[in-house]
């Protein structure tokens, strides 16, 4: 059990969260022990998985001291060892979740006891509701009692979550990373294990788009152009006009077509496709590329098009440019578009009336000179090309998109633009003044992305290039105290399910892969303590461990595919049992639910789990579990009808005909299943 609050800490408002004064280690040298303390009332938020990094990254790296707990005697932590249980909620623990056979009845005295309305508080209502009580002159109302810990007490926890009081004084709310604006949850693994590059000091100050942060010890591999071709599922996100070859079956060409047919991008509304039969005409046998050559032998092409509206408010093509590998240009046309000019949009498009006036070139021409030029091996790379594609009315199965390889930061659908990527990664300024885009200095930016990209590989532009793994930061972190080699690094473990070491395990100094939680719990107290019988794990254990306990997780249908217990480099497809995939109903006349047998059963091991984990570190490891979210599975069921929506509402179906209708009431109820989904819980002490 915890120990009580001291009078002075009582006095002061804190709450201490590990045991206090000096313990005797069992080696007879004594120490001073870590102390977790927190002030009531002063979150105004939840924390969130980043901020339990930030603790971890203050005991053990060059991290900052954290604003929202205390650490006594920080630099007496000797291990810390992070535990993500999928599955848990805040509601277990006040009731909302029943975890042991309850009898149900329709009055309202037997429910369990929970504030609806503020389950149901959603950012956008608090906002709404401080705004009104500024209009009528009232301070904005005291959340702080939402964001603080709650105690856990034997006494009033349900009968499966009793042992956590004798190890953890408080369960926290802990927010998982998203974004509240496009309706998305990032992942709560990345949150602990990838770390943000630090800044430089050339970074510091600047204005626009910074140049990249990058691992010094990083490696770059050259990668071919191949490598990346969108594949048919992304340009189906970015919305492109989808080439035949793409398709595999008769079924999915005719019905494409079909599609085409209703969106008006058919051959009868002048559309063209290049003569590639297949995918496979497009490869180069290995003897004619030369080796090391990251173009693998294709003709690689560089488009940007530039257009001006005309009558019926239509985008139609005025320019198009063609850059080839060298930088030179291959086409440079000005296009008379077929109807009347509207708007010639200068400031974007540099056209002008001047310059189009004696202009007799058509897109059919332009077309003509395309189906010369570009063969089953060429390569056309561009930014967002599926609207100049469209412009040109043109479809190829071999693109290479930059806006699709230097993704945004905040992930789909936000996309980069072309001037702020030169700028960040080329140190380029385009598109300067009110003269409007130059397509040849675009494509030639373009050119200049796609080969570095392909002579720094996969990594490079992504937020992955911009992190390191936590594992590594660590490395980097002196080990301190007597026992120590001077000079010597932190060192690390994954132990998960599956084959960690493929993943996030990979840069760890020791990755155990498991078949079922019971071998996370042996796996964890050998990385610890160290074991004999595996070399790979360093004498006396290492310094940081991160594992994951999954069972409860899967028995609530909270991920879609599991680890194959026969085999740790397989998964199958995870069918959630039913009374899991729907909400819980109350019933009437006394029956008992029979999912809380089920539920309970799987909290209890879990948590017996946990205790055997706690039970097998060592004195002074700082101890976080962490459920990473809340239930996604709302989120889950709410994106993929928007996708549906999306697909069919993109193929021009009539509105009655839709499987799918999206309208502001579902997206209102993807935004609050996005909320719910990012309130986690955790836990954490000093052992």
């Amino acid at each position: 059990m915890p120990p009580p609050e001291s009078d002075q800490s009582a006095k002061n408002g804190s709450t201490e969260m590990a045991r206090q004064s000096k313990k005797k280690r069992v080696d007879g040298e004594k120490t001073k022990y870590p102390v977790l303390t927190y002030v009531e009332g002063r979150l105004q938020s939840s924390i969130r998985i980043a901020d339990l990094q930030g603790l971890l990254l203050y005991c053990f790296a060059d991290g900052i001291a954290p604003q929202w707990i205390s650490v006594k005697h920080s630099g007496h932590v000797r291990k810390v060892a992070v535990l993500m249980v999928p599955g848990l909620e805040i509601g277990m623990f006040d009731g909302s979740i029943p975890l042991k056979p309850v009898t149900y009845s329709t009055s309202d005295n037997d429910n369990p006891k929970t504030d609806v309305n503020e389950q149901n508080d959603t950012s956008e209502e608090r906002r709404n509701e401080d705004f009104q009580r500024w209009k009528d002159g009232l301070p904005p109302p005291d959340r702080s009692h939402r964001y603080n810990p709650k105690p856990l007490s034997a006494d009033t926890l349900p009968e499966p979550l009793r042992p956590l009081s004798d190890m953890f004084p408080h369960v926290w709310p802990v927010k998982a990373p998203g974004d509240a604006k496009y309706n998305k949850v990032h992942s709560p693994l990345q949150a602990i294990l990838m770390s943000t590059l630090p800044k430089s000091k050339d970074e510091q100050g600047r204005k626009g788009a910074r140049p990249p942060r990058v691992d010094k010890s990083a490696t770059f591999q050259r990668t071919p152009i191949t490598t990346f071709i969108s594949s048919l599922e992304d340009l189906r996100d970015s919305e492109y006009p989808l080439h035949p070859a793409l398709l595999g079956s008769e079924a999915e060409k005719a019905q494409e077509a079909e599609a085409r047919r209703r969106t008006n991008r058919a051959a009868a509304d002048g559309w063209v496709d290049t003569d590639v039969p297949s995918l496979d005409a497009g490869v180069v046998p290995d003897a004619e590329i030369e080796k090391g050559s990251v173009t693998a032998g294709r003709k690689v092409l560089s488009l940007d098009c530039e257009m001006c509206l005309t009558e019926g408010d239509q985008s139609e093509l005025a320019r198009i440019s063609l850059v080839g590998w060298d930088g030179e240009v291959v086409l440079d046309e000005l296009v008379q578009p077929s109807r009347p000019v509207t708007n010639y949009l200068t400031q974007y498009s540099g056209i002008t009336k001047e310059m189009l006036d004696p202009v007799t070139t058509t897109l059919a021409d332009i077309q003509k000179r395309l189906l010369t030029i570009l063969t089953p091996q060429s390569i056309l790379i561009g930014h967002s090309l599926n609207s100049d594609l469209t412009a040109l009315k043109i479809t190829h199965p071999f693109i290479v998109d930059t806006s699709i390889i230097y993704p945004h930061p905040r992930g789909p659908p936000l996309k980069c633009s072309l001037k702020w990527l030169t700028q960040k990664y080329v140190n380029k300024e385009i598109q300067k003044g009110g003269s409007g885009h130059d397509s040849v200095e675009d494509a030639r930016a373009v050119l200049e992305l796609v080969k570095q990209k392909c002579e720094k590989g996969e990594r490079w532009g992504t937020s992955d290039a911009s992190n390191e793994s936590i594992f590594r930061r660590l490395a980097r972190s002196t080990k301190m105290g007597k026992s120590a080699t001077p000079g010597e690094g932190r060192t690390g473990a994954v132990v998960d399910w599956g084959s960690p070491e493929r993943g996030f395990g990979s840069q760890a100094t020791v990755s155990i892969g498991c078949r079922d939680d019971n071998d996370v719990v042996k796996g964890v107290a050998a990385v610890v303590n160290g074991d004999e019988s595996n070399p790979s794990i360093p004498g006396g254990g290492v310094d940081f461990t991160w594992a994951r306990l999954r069972s409860l997780e899967h028995l609530r249908g909270w991920c879609n595919r599991a680890p194959d217990p026969n085999n740790a480099n397989a998964s199958t497809t995870l069918v959630p049992p039913p009374e899991e995939t729907t909400p819980t109903t109350s019933l009437a006349d006394g029956n008992v639910a029979p999912e809380d047998n089920a539920l309970s059963a799987t909290v209890t091991r879990t948590v017996a789990d946990i205790t055997r984990i706690y039970e097998s570190l060592p004195p002074c490891t700082m101890f976080i579990v962490y459920s990473g979210t809340g239930d996604p599975r709302e989120v889950s069921r709410l994106q993929a009808m928007h996708k549906t929506y999306r697909e069919e509402f993109n193929s021009r179906k009539p509105w009655d005909e839709l499987t799918v209708k999206w309208t502001d009431v579902e997206e209102q109820a993807l935004k609050k299943a996005c909320e719910r989904a990012r309130e986690g819980c955790g836990f954490m002490c000093v052992k």
